[in-house]
């Protein structure tokens, strides 16, 4: 029977051998992915492994099983079909900061195929030579954190597995302080304030509910905000984003009775139409890296802030003192 043997590569590494061998040979049945483990067909090192056996770097495995499931389809990679280009913040070795304009997703969905910021940055690494994928056994650069589509701002990608690990951690750990502007409806009753809540998430409706006791299902969610600027019958806001929920920054604050201005979602027809606005009125336009334990190659990172200064609504925003909301 063939026998297959590969290297584990760092971008690899930290994985379970059960999922690693699932990415790299889609056309290995599941059923037969676990005999051949039960029965030695895979080998790591020479020796009996287990599904749950996390990979390292310079592992060897030996593969014995039908060629056909060594096949792989080819590939003629859809993330070519979308444009190179991008809004970079910031790259090095292994990550890229992308200003994401409004009206581009993140992620392909079944109505956008070909053209997303991954597919993008996809594109673009693989012009430069630095992604591969014909290389890769089971890797690809990943983004960190996803905003909206309809909005902009900051959006953090990993271009190895070990930075996306990183990353992931320091976001779970709150390691990394997100800083939004936006534009509300009405004045805000404080200058400054901690926003507390709980939110629930209707997937059936793609929309969140805010209340401000517990409910089976809610999670606990905070927004701190402070008022930059007022202009008529608006006000520009600079929130924090202290824990990261679904549509938490809009659903916050038209739950105190601010929407953002522009949201057609949780907002009113009657308060946005004078503005203008085509979407919400909110940019994640900063970003601080603030590392209370070791980050290993991303150590440089820590105490840096990346800023975008071309928000779109702000100009827009300045020419609001003749406007009023009857």
């Amino acid at each position: 029977m063939p026998r297959k043997e590969i290297v584990v590569a760092p971008n690899d590494s930290g994985q379970r051998l059960d999922k690693f061998l699932t990415k790299a040979y889609p056309n290995l049945p599941q059923a037969v992915l676990y005999k051949c483990i039960r029965t030695k067909d895979v080998r790591r090192n020479g020796s009996r492994c287990k599904p749950q056996d996390r990979l390292q770097a310079g592992d060897l495995l030996s593969l014995y099983w039908q060629e056909e499931y060594f096949q792989r389809e080819p590939k003629d990679y859809d993330f070519l079909k979308a444009p190179a280009k991008l809004n970079i913040v910031w790259e090095d070795e292994n990550i890229m900061l992308l200003d994401k304009r409004p009206g581009l997703i993140v992620h392909p969905d079944e109505n956008y195929h070909f053209d997303s910021l991954i597919a993008r940055i996809h594109h673009y690494l693989f012009d430069k030579g630095e992604y591969r994928p014909e290389e890769e056994n089971s890797f690809a650069p990943a983004l960190v954190n996803r905003i909206d589509r309809n909005t902009g701002g900051i959006v953090m990608a990993a271009k190895n597995a070990q930075a996306l690990r990183i990353l992931n951690q320091k976001v779970k750990d709150r390691e990394l302080r997100k800083f939004y502007l936006c534009v509300v409806c009405g004045k805000m009753e404080k200058e400054a304030a901690l926003l507390t809540g709980y939110l629930t998430k209707n997937e059936a409706q793609n929309r969140v509910y805010v209340s401000k006791k517990p409910s089976p299902g809610a999670k606990a969610i905070r927004t701190r905000y402070r008022v930059l600027e007022e202009r008529g019958a608006f006000s520009l806001l600079e929130v924090e984003l202290l824990t990261g929920r679904t549509h938490q920054i809009r659903a916050h604050l038209a739950a105190v009775g601010h929407p953002l201005a522009g949201d057609g979602k949780y907002g009113r027809n009657a308060l946005n139409k004078p503005t203008g606005f085509p979407y919400q009125a909110l940019y994640s336009y900063k970003l601080q890296f603030m590392f209370t334990t070791p980050a290993e190659e991303l150590e440089p990172l820590n105490g840096r802030e990346f800023q975008v200064n071309n928000v779109w609504f702000l100009e827009e925003f300045r020419r609001f003192p003749s406007l009023t909301i009857k």
